[in-house]
């Protein structure tokens, strides 16, 4: 309870006087709290205006403290996005808007970063940053396409005609083979059966046919990323940065 009550001392003060120290105090007390990532930002902050503005021993502390942070309790995610316009979110909080590069500080685990641009498909992308690693990759992106495919292949519906002209000709000829055998009965139904089968299996290609045309839709391009996960090479902003490019 002291804690959290230090904490709205801090930031009432905060709020009325902007001082490095105070951002230093908040931060240990945010630290001690288990909030890593607002210790972090205060500590930023606390060192933003530059070597001298804290005491040595005290500015030695701030950056020991966000090295501890940076290496055992945060991760970063650093996007590129170069597509003008686009609208990228992280963690379905809007983020930055595109072309250009950010870099935002994150606890470790899994995060959604998400681009949007009007012409192009929604990109999703799961990002699991786990510490001690940095992971990289590229992401491709193509304009939304809109193509037409008929209902069902093209052979269908003229087979199906083709088999009705067939049972037409067919009774023709056992019409013709009814005349000559003057009234043949067997013959004459056969022709009969033969052309409504014939018409019926016409008229059923036809409207195949008619309804064979293309149907569009839109083919969605979701983009493919290779995530390569290796060592941090080196401490920078993060224990552990996930790099992408769009």
């Amino acid at each position: 309870m002291m804690f959290a009550e230090a904490r709205v001392k801090y930031e009432e003060a905060l709020a009325a006087w902007e001082h490095p120290d105070l951002r230093l105090y908040l931060a240990r007390v945010l630290k001690s709290l288990g909030l890593p990532l607002l210790a972090y930002e205060n500590l930023r902050l606390a060192l933003r205006w530059g070597p001298g503005t804290l005491a040595p021993e005290t500015e030695q502390e701030a950056r020991a403290a966000m090295r501890a942070l940076m290496e055992h309790e945060l991760a970063a995610i650093e996007i590129r996005c170069d597509e003008p316009g686009a609208a990228v979110l992280l963690d379905d909080k809007p983020w930055f808007v595109g072309p250009g590069a950010e870099r935002r500080m994150v606890t470790p685990g899994e995060h959604v970063v998400m681009v949007r641009r009007d012409g192009y498909s929604t990109v999703v992308k799961p990002i699991l940053v786990i510490a001690g690693k940095e992971a990289s990759g590229q992401l491709a992106r193509r304009v939304d396409t809109v193509i037409g495919q008929p209902r069902w292949p093209a052979w269908v519906p003229w087979t199906m005609l083709g088999a009705g002209a067939a049972l037409g000709v067919a009774g023709g000829g056992l019409m013709w083979n009814d005349a000559a055998h003057e009234g043949d009965q067997a013959s004459g139904d056969l022709a009969i059966g033969a052309f409504v089968a014939g018409g019926a299996t016409m008229i059923t290609g036809t409207v195949l046919l008619l309804m064979n045309g293309p149907q569009v839709y839109r083919v969605h391009d979701r983009g493919e990323v290779e995530i390569e996960l290796r060592p941090i090479a080196s401490l920078g902003p993060a224990g552990l940065s996930a790099r992408l490019v769009f």
